[in-house]
């Protein structure tokens, strides 16, 4: 027989109900829908809020972020700082996270929160506190390395400076979601391996990280993501230079938004962006082979 699993609920607690579940559409809708709609319409006429003017232009915005050298540029500049970053957070992370889980079972919780008090520090005071440690005559980089080089006003060097310490900031978020999925794996299938002779590379490489993989998908995707909008610590070192050696794509939205007031033609490299995002995105899980 069946029965209510719960009571009939009271007037005041649907009523409850029904109210947070219209202010959470009138939420999404005013601070998001509403706003991508209006960018989206703004992507096919020249906008500039400022002078008021608001003509319709087509498709031109999307014919000229196609056509701009610089919006190449700054696509090569976003893959190159996304996929090496990427790399290392996903890698740094899970080779500590395992190192923790297997060694320092008594200090987790410790070295959970030292890798993670970067992550939560904002981009900005970190940023400028790694431009002065780049400070070619000052910085204590260049003092440790004993070397002379400028770091961000060198076309060779300023991108890679970046990625160094984005990569520094943002690898103890992968620490910590790896320690988590590792936390959770079945004690049963790991002592299986152990009984049955499994060494330590063995039991990571057929036990361990198979079981991973759904966390490292998501670290992946919520790092691709994160690191295509990425502009904070290109507008606090470098401001896209020397030259276009830093320029990202988020970098040039915020340049045409923010600066030049040309809101239309930002609008068009925003969801230019997007797609392009989404396309990674999709890549991802077809390389991970959860797609359906």
């Amino acid at each position: 027989m069946f029965t209510k699993s719960h009571p009939l609920q009271s007037k005041s607690e649907i009523i409850l109900r029904n109210i947070v579940v219209i202010g959470m559409i009138l939420f999404f809708g005013i601070f998001l829908i509403i706003p991508i709609v209006i960018a989206f319409a703004g992507s096919f006429h020249e906008w500039n809020p400022l002078s008021g003017t608001y003509r319709f232009l087509g498709i031109d915005n999307y014919k000229e972020v196609i056509m701009s050298p610089l919006f190449w540029t700054s696509l090569w500049n976003t893959v190159i700082f996304s996929v090496v970053v990427i790399i290392f957070r996903v890698g740094l992370g899970l080779a500590i996270a395992y190192a923790i889980h297997s060694a320092l079972v008594n200090f987790k919780s410790f070295f959970r929160s030292v890798f993670y008090m970067p992550v939560v520090t904002p981009m900005v005071a970190v940023a400028f506190v790694w431009k002065f440690m780049y400070n070619p005559q000052i910085g204590t980089i260049n003092q440790l390395l004993g070397l002379d080089v400028n770091w961000l006003m060198n076309p060779k060097t300023a991108l890679a400076a970046v990625i160094i310490m984005t990569i520094w900031k943002d690898f103890g978020y992968a620490v910590v979601m790896f320690m988590a999925g590792l936390f959770s794996l079945p004690a049963d299938a790991l002592e299986a391996a152990k009984v049955d002779g499994a060494n330590a590379w063995q039991n990571f490489r057929y036990i361990t990280f198979p079981l991973l993989k759904p966390m490292t998908l998501f670290v992946t995707i919520t790092s691709i993501i994160s690191y295509i909008q990425a502009y904070v610590q290109i507008l606090i070192m470098t401001e896209g230079g020397p030259g276009t050696a830093t320029y990202l794509s988020s970098y040039i939205i915020y340049d045409e938004a923010f600066v030049k007031y040309n809101f239309g033609y930002a609008s068009a490299l925003s969801f230019v962006l997007f797609v392009i995002t989404a396309g990674f995105t999709w890549l991802s899980f077809r390389v991970s082979g959860t797609e359906e």
